[in-house]
């Protein structure tokens, strides 16, 4: 029963992740602002930042079943 909320917050942690590595990834690669108003580098470097901490916390949520 307490795998449960491991499993659920592993898989939103691991969806949001990697779609927001795939996200950033596209608009780079496309050489379009991730986002509006700040420098692109910074922005695509913090978004990254971002989505490799989510989905480094789905895989401890994995890892606690």
């Amino acid at each position: 029963m307490e795998s449960t909320p491991a499993v659920f917050a592993g898989t939103v942690f691991a969806l949001f992740g990697s779609g927001l590595l795939l996200w950033t990834g596209a608009r780079v690669l496309h050489r379009e602002p991730v986002a509006y108003g700040t420098r692109p580098v910074a922005s695509a470097v913090v978004a990254a930042a971002a989505g490799a901490g989510a989905l480094a916390l789905a895989a401890w949520c994995f890892a606690q079943l």
